[in-house]
């Protein structure tokens, strides 16, 4: 039998089904929803049903967005024949933080994990090869996670992008800057040399 009254039962289960919160801290996010003004309350459940009832994807390039096609697709200034295929939608933001790309983006919501019964078929890659097939692309970044899953989709789709006549370029993955290259992992520093330059 639960300690909580049922409808604070309710709240904390469905918290924890949040990325990263554990019963803890779903019990901690739920007293401060109870103690919290009415107005604070119903904001945050306003806000959270406003934002399941207006946002949607993107239908060139499955961002998250409130308006088809998504700002970056519909701009102006950006280089629409350079693509940067990314895992998740929050990889949009780091890659514009460096303020070094103009180009736009294709998200293919998750990675190739055949333990976890995600093929091909599963991942949004039908409007990249759209994009592509209608010669709307000169480049394409492919810009997935160093990790096992990240590195076998990004094999797939250079696979399968060399079917076509497009430049497929891969993200430089390595040593961090600013950091110190004795506590870099042998992976790490494989893919380092790997990937140098001429200086």
């Amino acid at each position: 039998m639960s300690r909580y009254a049922e409808p604070m039962a309710r709240l904390i289960e469905e918290l924890k089904k949040l990325p990263g919160v554990g019963t803890k801290s779903a019990q901690r996010f739920a007293f401060h929803l109870l103690r919290a003004p009415d107005d604070e309350a119903e904001a945050m459940a306003a806000a959270l049903l406003h934002m399941k009832e207006s946002l949607r994807l993107c239908s060139v390039c499955n961002n998250i967005t409130d308006v088809d096609p998504c700002v970056y697709c519909s701009s102006e200034t950006r280089n629409r024949r350079l693509v940067c295929v990314v895992e998740e939608p929050t990889t949009i933001a780091s890659v514009e933080r460096t303020r070094g790309y103009n180009g736009v983006y294709h998200v293919l919501h998750g990675t190739l994990s055949p333990l976890h019964g995600v093929g091909p078929d599963q991942l949004r890659t039908k409007s990249l090869f759209v994009r592509i097939e209608a010669a709307e692309v000169d480049e394409v970044i492919l810009a997935t996670s160093p990790t096992l899953e990240g590195e076998a989709t990004a094999d797939w789709l250079a696979t399968n992008l060399r079917l076509h006549t497009v430049k497929i370029t891969r993200i430089a993955t390595g040593v961090p800057a600013g950091s110190d290259i004795d506590y870099a992992d042998e992976v790490t520093l494989s893919k380092a040399i790997e990937g140098r330059h001429s200086i």
